[in-house]
């Protein structure tokens, strides 16, 4: 990692880095007086893009002929490879970049192709791969080989795609005992694969009592009722997962606060076992 590159978030989430050249808004004297040569604006998310623009103009006028950069996934730059520490916390990894579908909500496939590249890989727990079951399976192997030797559990919060698990993913699912590993149903076609993954995961011993197995919801996208979110994240605990409901969000970051009230219900293990029961 680039030790003289302060790197600036407009938000904080879970994955933001946290050493000494990282900040989270706007410039402060802290960040006047460490050293830096480069600031890099890093967007995730197109609702920050305006914000970010008018950061980069403050952070300019203090960089004191020191060069500013803005840029990240929002900005439509796809990912030249991947530096852990860098723009996500360690710990975090990407081992591939690209996936070979084009779903409607996702910008993935326009961003960084529906080729899948595959990086050098990098250790880390927490597998944020746009698609690592599109991945050879030399490269699979040995991305759990890497999982295998972590201090802590194997997570895949980057989620894993239903419909492209075979048995031999399972068997390395049930060798390396995952913290959590997510799938995903967005679509009315996610739910018949999400039904066979569930029953091969749970065929090989994984259990719903577990939480292990957990799978992202798209809810709130336009002409989505209440109704029909909430069968779908039933039709997810039938199929043996835990849902994560993913309330959907406009180019401009906005959603209702009805929707809201409903995400909060449906995103935390807990709460839904308590609803379940």
């Amino acid at each position: 990692m680039n030790s003289s590159i302060m790197r600036v978030f407009p938000r904080r989430t879970k994955a933001t880095p946290t050493d000494n050249l990282v900040c989270v808004g706007w410039p402060s004297i802290i960040e006047l007086i460490t050293p830096w040569t480069e600031a890099h604006i890093s967007v995730t998310f197109s609702w920050d893009v305006e914000i970010a623009e008018r950061m980069a103009e403050v952070w300019q006028s203090w960089a004191d002929g020191r060069t500013v950069k803005i840029g990240g996934p929002a900005m439509g730059e796809a990912g030249d490879g991947f530096m852990p520490g860098m723009y996500l916390r360690q710990g975090y990894t990407i081992t591939s970049r690209g996936c070979p579908n084009r779903c409607w909500f996702c910008g993935v496939w326009k961003r960084e192709g529906q080729a899948v590249r595959e990086l050098p890989i990098q250790d880390g727990w927490n597998v944020l791969d746009d698609n690592l079951l599109a991945c050879s399976e030399d490269h699979v192997r040995v991305v759990f080989a890497m999982l295998k030797r972590q201090e802590r559990r194997a997570e895949f919060t980057g989620g894993l795609e239903a419909a492209r698990l075979k048995p031999w993913h399972v068997d390395l699912l049930r060798d390396l005992k995952p913290k959590q590993v997510f799938f995903a149903y967005d679509t009315p076609d996610d739910l018949e694969p999400l039904r066979q993954a569930g029953r091969m995961l749970l065929d090989a011993g994984f259990t719903t009592t577990s939480h292990q197995l957990r799978s992202y919801v798209l809810i709130g996208y336009p002409r989505d009722t209440f109704d029909a979110a909430k069968k779908r994240l039933t039709e997810t605990v039938d199929a043996g997962f835990m849902p994560m409901a993913m309330l959907y969000r406009n180019e401009h970051g906005e959603t209702s606060a009805d929707w809201r009230v409903f995400q909060r219900q449906w995103a935390r293990p807990a709460i839904i076992a308590g609803r379940l029961s």
